[in-house]
């Protein structure tokens, strides 16, 4: 890759795109970047994520090395006896403002976090500066506080039961017996305390020591599955990144065993049955195209295909024939840095458990409970198995140079909410920022969520052939994209309180 004298920096909150800023000027790479942003997000987006949490990191050093960081998270239950403990789980309903999702939280929903250990072994693999230097900006925002702003107040309210759903939760998220607000100041001095001990002694008292052993010992009084052996076993892995090509260029993505990258990539070649970019954006054949891919898709997941080489040649050519007939709690983290280095790191607390790490300000995740990462039932799959997930932090190349660094928060919306960026920028050529900012499809299963924006008409038209939900407003629902790039003009999605910036060397 070329190196750029500019770096740049997109994600969910500005103090998270600061603490990735502030490690660039004092020298640091992509990597020291996007783990402070990392530690900085735990702090400021708690609603999305945490150290208790399952994520990924895609990296390419400035070499063209690259590489796929899986710290997700594993199924709990090493040392129990089968049936030797029912699983304390509460559904909880999500009410969106035009949709609404049930999520399982409680001990019993918590799976084997990897987000801590993942973003040490990075650090250890791929980091410049100290540790200490990198953890700096969280520890400063935790023990200081940070003003909640309008996007996180809503993602607050939304989650509120979850948030307070134990005594550590409601005294830091409703410390007067009134949950915090936009403008109210929110402090973690448990989580800085915390994130002092890393360069000593951190990672081990959390996966091996003393507070390994409380956990085991909480978890076991509260009918959770989480065992001390679980968190002594788990291990980050690291993968060969999936690549896809669309239209000349290439897409770097999350490999399997997860299924969000490869979905990805199946949507891409789907796509690619008609050429788009004289079609128009917005208009009613792009719409309906768009519809036919996700929902060709997810008839596809539904058979048990998850990927083009799933399908083989065949599978794709009559998928592609339907597209052609028809023509339907998670944060990112994006950096490039002027060397050349590009980091793209996507991760989640799902809605979080409610439970927390004992003195540690740290909210352990419900991933055990979100339907959509276990197709076949809860708590069916042995202990210690990485749980697949939607997740697909991505890299688009162009030739040998990084075009965009890209990812996104959002569930089940992951992939098309990458999907329509991706082509916004390749079909129609927009730069970043209206790239993002575009008004969004998504098809759930049984009917098309539509974002504002789009005219009348081609909505009329789409309404003909597929029921049809009309958003009075852009929403989280439809992710979150943030997008870096090695010229400097990322992006920051709106619908996720996006922050973007440009370093100069």
């Amino acid at each position: 890759m070329t190196p750029s004298p500019k770096s740049s920096v997109a994600s969910g909150h500005p103090q998270v795109t600061e603490a990735a800023c502030a490690l660039l000027r004092a020298g640091g790479n992509a990597f020291d970047a996007i783990l402070a942003a990392g530690f900085a997000a735990a702090v400021t987006e708690p609603a999305l994520t945490s150290l208790g949490g399952g994520g990924f990191l895609l990296a390419r050093t400035a070499q063209g090395r690259a590489a796929l960081f899986d710290f997700f998270v594993n199924t709990p239950g090493h040392g129990l006896r089968a049936g030797e403990i029912e699983p304390h789980f509460l559904p909880i309903t999500v009410r969106f403002p035009s949709s609404e999702q049930i999520f399982n939280v409680g001990l019993g929903s918590a799976a084997v976090p990897g987000v801590l250990r993942g973003y040490l072994h990075v650090h250890r693999r791929l980091g410049r500066l100290p540790l200490a230097e990198v953890l700096a900006p969280a520890i400063c925002l935790a023990r200081e506080g940070v003003a909640i702003n309008p996007k996180q107040a809503y993602l607050l309210d939304l989650l509120t039961p979850i948030m307070t759903l134990t005594a550590p939760g409601r005294a830091l998220f409703a410390p007067d017996g009134h949950s915090l607000g936009e403008g109210d100041v929110q402090c973690n001095s448990d989580l800085a305390a915390f994130l002092e001990t890393l360069p000593f002694d951190g990672e081990r008292e959390f996966y091996e020591g003393e507070l390994a052993r409380r956990i085991d010992q909480e978890m076991r009084e509260g009918c959770g599955l989480l065992t001390a052996a679980d968190l002594a076993a788990y291990q980050v892995i690291e993968r060969e990144p999936l690549p896809v090509e669309y239209r000349g260029f290439r897409l770097l993505t999350n490999p399997p065993p997860s299924f969000g990258g490869s979905l990805l990539a199946l949507s891409l070649r789907l796509l690619e049955a008609r050429e788009i970019a004289g079609l128009g954006f917005g208009t009613p054949t792009h719409l309906a195209l768009l519809t036919a891919v996700m929902q060709e898709v997810d008839r596809r997941r539904a058979e048990g295909y998850l990927s083009p080489a799933d399908l083989g040649q065949p599978g794709i050519a009559k998928s592609q024939e339907q597209v052609r007939l028809a023509s339907g709690g998670t944060t990112h983290i994006s950096v490039c840095d002027a060397e050349g280095n590009a980091a793209s790191m996507t991760t989640t607390n799902g809605e979080g458990s409610g439970y927390f790490a004992p003195q540690t300000g740290i909210m352990l995740n419900n991933m055990m409970g979100e339907d959509d990462l276990h197709p076949e039932g809860f708590h069916v799959s042995p202990p210690g198995l990485r749980v697949a997930s939607m997740m697909a932090p991505s890299l688009l190349l162009a030739g040998d140079q990084v075009e965009l660094v890209l990812g996104s928060g959002g569930s089940k919306r992951i992939r098309t909410a990458l999907l329509q960026v991706i082509s916004n920028r390749v079909d129609f050529g927009m730069r970043p920022q209206p790239a993002v900012e575009a008004p969004r499809l998504h098809w759930d299963g049984q009917q098309i969520q539509a974002e504002p924006g789009f005219s009348a008409a081609a909505l009329a038209a789409l309404e003909q052939r597929w029921s049809l939900n009309r958003w009075p407003v852009q929403d989280l629902y439809f992710g979150g994209v943030h997008v870096a790039t090695p010229a400097g003009d990322g992006a920051g999605d709106p619908r996720r309180g996006g922050c973007a910036a440009m370093v100069e060397s």
